[in-house]
């Protein structure tokens, strides 16, 4: 199945790679506007949603509200300090249940992500049926998981700021 706008698509968005990617290999921040315009293209969105962890910074709220504001449903939850300082957040297993939940309702899925961690998950939507194309940046994107996607768009300096 190759992409056409009768296609109903659902973007998921892994942000704290995606900003992380982006702000260590160009010192600059992702235009997740056009990230999700590239995503869709002139195809049906049905969803999109952005994961993102709270690392109470004064200026998430605005981000936040910032990604409604472009058409993503946000989703949140709270860094996760152990004992001794070291600090996780992720949503891997979040992204992977919705992805999951969605996908008998789209044709294609789309993950921005780089994690290779998402391979198997990938393998499991193209067999429900899905189509399912990764957005990631050349560098930091798992073979793993491009050897396994539909389609590889790579980020390209338009998607960024």
């Amino acid at each position: 199945m190759t992409k056409h706008k009768e296609q109903r698509v659902a973007v998921f968005v892994d942000v704290q790679n995606m900003y992380y990617s982006a702000k260590n290999l160009f010192g600059r921040k992702l235009n997740f506007g056009m990230l999700l315009k590239r995503a869709v293209g002139q195809r049906k969105l049905i969803r999109a949603i952005a994961y993102a962890i709270k690392a109470d910074i004064a200026e998430e709220q605005n981000f936040r509200d910032a990604l409604f504001n472009m058409g993503y449903e946000v989703k949140t939850k709270d860094l996760q300090v152990f004992y001794g300082g070291h600090k996780k957040g992720d949503w891997d297993v979040g992204i992977a249940m919705d992805t999951i939940r969605l996908a008998p309702k789209v044709d294609t899925i789309v993950l921005v992500s780089g994690d290779g961690d998402f391979a198997d998950l990938v393998v499991y939507l193209k067999g429900m049926g899905c189509r399912v194309e990764i957005i990631g940046f050349e560098k930091t994107t798992s073979t793993r998981l491009l050897d396994v996607a539909d389609d590889y768009v790579a980020v390209d300096k338009k998607m960024l700021l």
